[in-house]
């Protein structure tokens, strides 16, 4: 349930491609092929800064000083990186005679302090694991605080890890040392990107007008710029997704600028204004149970002044055979990585002739590997908003105010075989909850972690260990006389837990309400139908305009008919170009207008 009148502010993220190019200062048109070149410059500069700076503070002493959060005077180290960066005198180094503008500086220092800030808390776990360590026996003694506290998944790698060095400290007659972060892993490998946010209007600014977004940014017009005049400024312009015509958007930030294999893509951010909702005053919920077979399944429970009430009729998403395509595409990547790993290793001890045979053989593969990658993550985003899409739509049909999921953290996968496990472990659930989350906030609708334990093997009415007379997939209590699908007994306890649990809730800035505390109360299951009936969109029907011809008497043909479409993209409308392109890949051309506004002057 939304409060009448009121609105918060809420961050989103998209994606754009600029479709046209003007240098600021002459007002001339650039080609885009060029734009992509100077773009190149800079995010090498950036991305050869960010390396050398990583390599250089990859040691315990720097997490030393993050985690305390003070410098060397006992000040506190303000929130932004490239501040934080400036105080503690970590500065990026350059190759000699190249300049560089000190706002690409900031980038800089501002991503690497970023990502060392989030392996803080990492190398702060494998510490305090590695003093609750026993060599003796190999196991970790229980936690003493709230603070030792780690997932279990993360706590078994880490132990196995310290086993293997304790057993070669042992061999080798020494004590076993205390494990830090930079013991276990070297420097991480960053993405070559551009986070334009952390600069200012010297480098960067960004103007909004009639669904056109036009980004001045200074960009270098030599590989490697030896002054102040080879770093001139360029209006991008590009087109605001259709869906964002409507919203209520009160400020556009400035973008991060990435290359990908069709150019230059803008990733940008945008704060709008979304109803926001009351926990306290919903009497109906959604649980939303993370099923092995299918991305999710959902179930209602309703409050009313007799106790909690549930058809126990729940609705499972229809993945419409993505599910299974990305099981596919995953076994394949596997299949590539034990490939490339066997040919490294007799690349290792193979003649130079053979060597070199070997290592273009695995460039392929890995190449291979990395396509199947991008092509995993565009299907999982795909899916993850479609999932949500649907969910959104039935929780708002049914009137309800929350919906829960099962808490990630707590939830591991196990039980069902090495490669069902596997499969699920690598399965969108983050990407599923923060699409739902997004699409939840635009209705009013808040989506809250509860507990995952014990959901689909306790019985949501008398809270004893459910019977499986039908298999795995089906659950039911004889005491009650309630069950049904497995996945839909869970939602219905998730559900209730969700209710129970809502005026407790948990909020910590970036992430979503926690329950954590898993309440109790029975509930029945009620005659009439409570949830809604989902709505099941029809696949668009493939028409051929094409007129049949007529064969000649006496020849028999070969019929082809068109295989139908189906996926989740048939659901959705193309979206009609609006803008047209006035610049080219290769060369700067008049103004002139064209089919599409990104994908039409990229040259395949």
């Amino acid at each position: 349930m939304t409060v009448a009148g009121f609105t918060v502010p809420r961050q989103f993220s998209f994606t754009t491609r600029p479709y046209a190019a003007i240098d600021d200062a002459t007002d001339a048109s650039l080609g885009l092929d060029d734009i992509d070149v100077r773009v190149r410059w800079m995010l090498d500069l950036i991305g050869a800064a960010q390396s050398e700076l990583m390599a250089r503070l990859w040691q315990p002493a720097t997490f030393d000083v993050l985690a305390a959060g003070r410098d060397g005077q006992g000040r506190k180290l303000p929130m932004q990186g490239h501040v934080a960066a400036a105080r503690l005198g970590w500065n990026p180094f350059y190759p000699t005679d190249v300049y560089v503008p000190s706002r690409v500086t900031r980038v800089v220092t501002s991503q690497t302090i970023g990502t060392l800030r989030t392996l803080a808390y990492r190398d702060h776990a494998i510490g305090s694991l590695s003093a609750r360590f026993d060599p003796v026996t190999g196991r970790l003694t229980p936690p003493t605080t709230a603070g030792e506290y780690v997932p279990s998944g993360f706590a078994r790698g880490v132990a196995r890890q310290l086993a293997a060095r304790s057993r070669s400290a042992a061999s080798a007659g020494g004590p076993t040392p205390r494990l830090r972060i930079t013991d276990v892993q070297g420097p991480p490998q960053t993405c070559v990107m551009a986070r334009l946010s952390a600069a200012d209007r010297q480098l960067a600014h960004i103007t909004v007008t009639d669904a056109v977004l036009t980004l001045t940014v200074k960009l270098p017009t030599h590989e490697a710029p030896t002054g102040r005049a080879q770093w001139q400024r360029v209006r991008l312009t590009a087109a605001i997704p259709p869906h964002l015509h409507t919203r209520a958007i009160t400020d556009w930030h400035l973008p991060t600028l990435v290359l990908d294999h069709r150019g230059l893509l803008l990733a940008c951010a945008a704060t709008e204004h979304v109803p926001t909702a009351d926990l306290s005053a919903g009497a109906t919920a959604v649980g939303v149970d993370w099923s092995p077979s299918t991305l999710g399944a959902a179930a209602i429970v309703t409050e009313r002044p007799d106790g909690l009430v549930s058809d126990y009729r729940g609705w499972t998403y229809d993945d419409r055979g993505l599910g299974i395509k990305l099981a596919r595409l995953q076994a394949e990547g596997q299949h590539l990585h034990r490939k490339a790993a066997r040919l490294t290793r007799l690349a290792a001890t193979a003649p130079p002739e053979v060597r070199a045979e070997l290592e273009e053989k695995i460039a392929v593969l890995d190449a291979h590997r990395t396509a199947i990658g991008v092509k995993r993550g565009k299907i999982n985003r795909e899916l993850a908003f479609h999932f949500a899409r649907h969910t959104v739509d039935y929780a708002a049909a049914a009137g309800a105010a929350v919906i829960g999921v099962e808490d990630l953290t707590t939830l591991e996968t196990r039980g069902h075989g090495r490669v069902n496990n596997n499969r699920a472990a690598q399965s969108a659930r983050r990407k599923a909850v923060d699409a739902l989350a997004h699409t939840a906030a635009g209705v009013g609708v808040t989506v809250v972690s509860v507990p995952a334990r014990g959901t689909s093997a306790l019985c949501p009415g008398c809270n004893d260990k459910l019977s499986r007379p039908g298999g795995y997939h089906r659950a039911w209590c004889a005491r009650c006389n309630v069950g049904g699908n497995r996945d839909h007994v869970a939602g219905v306890n998730l559900a209730k837990r969700a209710l129970l649990g809502r005026r407790k809730a948990i909020r910590q800035r970036g992430q979503n309400p926690q329950i954590r505390i898993a309440e109790h109360a029975p509930v029945r299951q009620c005659r009439a139908k409570t949830s809604p009936t989902p709505s099941r969109p029809r696949h668009r029907r493939v028409r051929r305009s094409v007129p049949t011809a007529t064969p000649p008497v006496g020849v028999n043909q070969i019929r082809i008919v068109p295989a139908p479409q189906a996926s989740v993209w048939d659901t959705v409308k193309p979206a009609a170009a609006s803008h047209v392109v006035t610049g080219s890949r290769d060369v700067p051309t008049s103004p002139a207008s064209a089919a599409s506004v990104a994908d039409s002057m990229r040259f395949k």
